[in-house]
């Protein structure tokens, strides 16, 4: 046992449950800060990187080069994402004014207990804290708003409405290929706004049937007999096999509307399509599938209203919390054309291996902090394990300015290490 692991150990050992330090009391002055490029990526598929149209890197995409092999220059990303927001064969439906480039600062520091991240990225825009609605029409709630690739948002039918997110991906080296390539391993042709697959092509597949799943989202190419083809899915006992020898990536996303009101994370993992973990996770769908109607409205004492209105949208905090501000829903309420309700409703009792990570973040001046906190020593099978002395392979996303799937800027992949050498050096807490 080296000197670091048995100091931890003795600690764990001598000072019991108190260990575990306040995120809120860190000093992060003293936590070296690395400066992670990340990049807008338009439709690079797992499958256009070993496409002809990858020119003069297909052959060694294919073959399991890094993609850092090749664009190891200095701006790379920076160049890639600015050209590929403009439009062209990856990018066919261009967002206006959409931004190429965001540089994330991450720190990490760890305990006896737990890792600590800290997140720093400046918005294209104000802080996006609010997600699309449910709009009572006069006789049907229908959906308010949407993210800026939508066709409808495009085209001005609906307004631009979606929450920042900050997502890390992390492997252990039991994922073949995400050393070197990274969150590509996931992005696939047949996802939402990457050549989507249609609902009927879903509902044809025996093995999206066999999942469970109604549409195409991220999956890692272990789980197909054909890695460049969703349609060609393994069977579920095969799935459980890769899943029982680690052979996931970790994901764990913070979410300005959906998590950070109650203070946490969501902790899910990408295997046969993007899974939350088990258990119970801090948010759930406001819609009542058999009444086609909200399951809570706001609590008009202590919101000021039962419903919202498009008024107020960007100019008041519009969370819906069970235990806060959340009353059942009631048919009987008087409801006016223009109401507007959360299509999530939020908690903070979260249960099992969905409720592992708790995360703050605050918008000031153009720029999100988010601090996550994550147990070290997780034992859970939908969970990789962070260890002192442990090294990761890790990729960045950030979502903001009103959009979602491929609208993110990413980041190639980086080495993580809790008190061990690599790009992200976690440094261990006095």
């Amino acid at each position: 046992m080296n000197k670091r692991a048995l100091i931890l150990a003795i600690a764990v050992l001598t000072a019991g449950p108190a260990l575990a330090a306040d995120p809120a009391t860190i000093d992060w002055s003293k936590i070296p800060a690395v400066k992670v490029p990340l990049f807008y990526p338009g439709q690079s598929s797992y499958e256009w990187l070993r496409s002809d149209a990858h020119k003069g890197a297909s052959k060694e995409t294919q073959r399991g080069d890094a993609c850092l092999s090749c664009h190891d220059e200095d701006d790379a990303e920076k160049d890639i994402g600015n050209k590929l927001v403009q439009g062209g064969a990856l990018e066919p439906t261009p967002v206006k004014g959409k931004n190429g480039f965001v540089e994330l600062s991450v720190q990490a520091a760890y305990d006896a207990r737990n890792a600590y991240f800290r997140y720093q990225w400046k918005t294209h825009g104000k802080a996006g804290i609010e997600y699309p609605y449910y709009r009572f029409d006069g006789k049907e709630w229908k959906v308010y708003g949407g993210p800026r690739l939508d066709k409808a948002v495009q085209e001005g039918k609906q307004p631009p409405i979606y929450e920042d997110r900050l997502s890390m991906m992390l492997d252990d080296g039991k994922v073949p290929g995400f050393a070197e390539q990274g969150c590509w391993l996931t992005c696939h042709d047949g996802e939402r706004d990457l050549k989507s697959a249609t609902k009927e092509e879903v509902a044809a597949n025996a093995a999206m049937q066999a999942y469970k799943k109604t549409d195409v989202r991220k999956y890692l190419p272990e789980t197909r007999t054909n890695p460049s083809d969703w349609k060609t899915g393994k069977s579920v006992e095969e799935i459980a096999k890769i899943k029982a020898a680690g052979g996931f990536a970790d994901l764990i996303q913070w979410r300005a509307h959906r998590s950070n009101p109650v203070g946490l994370a969501d902790d899910g993992y990408v295997l046969e399509w993007r899974n939350f973990d088990s258990g119970k996770k801090m948010f759930d769908s406001n819609l009542d599938k058999d009444t086609k109607q909200p399951k809570f409205m706001y609590d008009a004492k202590k919101f000021g209203a039962k419903a919202a209105t498009a008024k107020q949208v960007g100019k008041k905090e519009s969370f819906l919390i069970k235990g806060k501000n959340a009353v059942p829903f009631d048919p009987k309420a008087g409801w006016k054309e223009g109401d507007m309700l959360p299509r999530y409703v939020l908690t903070k009792d979260v249960e099992g291996s969905a409720g592992d990570n708790k995360a703050t973040g605050s918008w000031k001046k153009g720029m999100w902090t988010v601090v996550l906190t994550r147990p070290l020593g997780l034992t859970n099978d939908d969970d990789k394990t962070l260890k002192d002395g442990g090294i990761y392979h890790v990729g960045f996303a950030v979502h903001d300015d009103n959009i979602t799937t491929r609208g993110h800027q990413v980041s190639f992949v980086r080495t993580l290490g809790l008190g061990a050498k690599a790009d992200i050096q976690a440094v261990m807490l006095p």
